[in-house]
């Protein structure tokens, strides 16, 4: 029969998930010449616009999963163990 994770191992897992949904934004901004392009346009604006406006709505998404992660990765551990 396979072990559970224990929950040190959990919110480590966790942790790392969140770090990377608050570094995937940071990282995609800051590679400027991928995106710092005029073509193709959206509704006249350039993509290099566009490209940053999409990324609003995005990264407030990865930043809520990220609170979820550490809020309820820890919430379900303290109860969990407790009998």
């Amino acid at each position: 029969m396979r072990e559970l994770p224990s929950p040190r191992h959990r919110r480590a897992a966790a942790r790392v998930l969140a770090a990377l949904c608050l570094l995937a934004p940071c990282q995609a901004l800051l590679w400027v010449p991928w995106y710092a392009k005029e073509e193709p346009a959206l509704a006249g604006i350039p993509f290099f616009y566009t490209y940053q406006l999409i990324w609003v709505p995005l990264t407030v998404a990865l930043m809520a999963v990220a609170h979820l992660l550490l809020r309820y990765g820890s919430r379900r551990d303290d109860g969990h163990g407790s009998s």
